[in-house]
């Protein structure tokens, strides 16, 4: 589902009624319902995107590759406060991620 999609799905003036769902009565509840399945998708693919850079990340350590990692990681890390800081994910998981990925390339780059 795309944010386009959004609006055709519930709509109160286009769609009143569709077989399975329960839709809202007030018109500010069908906004919220919109707002609410946009960010649904906002966050799903902010998400995807920050578990591809993590497996880019580990691929990069488990190749021992130092300075392609840190580069992956700090990208990795600016996705991640972006995410945090727009609820996506929560601050303290978001913390807590890329100091275990700090940790793991301060390691690499010690041996």
């Amino acid at each position: 589902m795309t944010l386009y999609d959004l609006n055709d799905t519930i709509c109160p003036d286009k769609k009143p009624y569709k077989e399975g769902i329960k839709l809202p009565i007030k018109r500010s509840s069908f906004k919220d319902l919109r707002k609410s399945r946009a960010r649904h998708v906002r966050n799903i693919s902010v998400m995807s995107e920050i578990r591809t850079l993590a497996k880019k990340f580990e691929s990069l350590i488990a190749e021992k590759k130092v300075k392609e990692a840190g580069i992956a990681l700090n990208k990795f890390a600016s996705k991640m406060d972006k995410a945090a800081k727009k609820n996506v994910i929560k601050k303290n998981t978001a913390a807590r991620k890329i100091s275990r990925f700090m940790k793991r390339l301060a390691a690499l780059g010690k041996a």
